[in-house]
């Protein structure tokens, strides 16, 4: 784990970004005492179960959503 400073996160972050990415984590210090960590970004896979079926299983709209907005809209205002 490295540690630096805020004036030489400031000097070297494209460094310090890239030192990041291949997993390594950063401690930045202000004064002398931690202030922040640069750990890797996780990216998580998100998975949507299949719909396809229930959108074949719909009865097509009658108006578009957009209509269906406005007609909204419009019957609060009065």
């Amino acid at each position: 784990m490295q540690k630096t400073s805020v004036r030489e996160t400031r000097e070297k972050l494209s460094s310090l970004l890239d030192a990041v990415a291949a997993g390594e984590e950063i401690i930045i210090l202000r004064r002398g005492k931690p202030a922040a960590k640069l750990v890797p970004a996780t990216v998580k896979e998100v998975h949507f179960p299949d719909r396809s079926q229930l959108r074949r299983e719909l009865p097509p709209a009658k108006e578009t959503s957009a209509e269906l907005v406005r007609t909204l809209r419009d019957e609060e205002r009065y």
